[in-house]
């Protein structure tokens, strides 16, 4: 009887864990390629790329989902309201697969491995590169 209670104790757990959405609004925090993990960068460099840091023309990179399953990217200037460069699509999430189906054809255009989702953070890499990582955070 102890073991039964446990089993769906955890099951329970895990259950609710398991049912978290990506709906929502994502902007991108970090986007590793290949290229550059595959470089070290040294302490003159770093210094540099802080110094460089501020702009006056920031972007951000947003991407939302919604509950049916469809989806858009697009990048937002300073100032502006509206983003440019706006992509729909469609989406799956499978296990820690992530889909992004084009919007007409339903056809696979990228596929994403699921490396942290919390209510708060997700980080993706490509399944064919390893090494092309993007961390988001949710804001909305």
């Amino acid at each position: 009887m102890k073991h039964h209670v446990l089993t769906v104790l955890l099951a329970t757990i895990f259950g609710t864990a398991g049912a978290q959405s990506l709906e929502g609004t994502w902007q991108l925090t970090d986007e590793k390629t290949c290229f550059k993990s595959e470089l070290s960068e040294s302490d003159t460099e770093k210094e540099l790329l802080q110094d460089m840091g501020g702009s006056r023309n920031a972007v951000a990179r947003i991407i939302r989902f919604n509950k049916k399953g469809g989806g858009e990217e697009s990048i937002f200037s300073t100032g502006r309201k509206r983003g440019n460069e706006l992509s729909e699509f469609k989406y799956k999430l499978s296990g820690r697969d992530l889909m992004l189906l084009d919007k007409k054809s339903g056809m696979m255009t990228q596929q994403f491995v699921v490396d942290e989702f919390t209510s708060s953070t997700l980080k993706i890499h490509n399944a064919k590169k390893d090494c092309e990582i993007k961390t988001f955070i949710k804001i909305k």
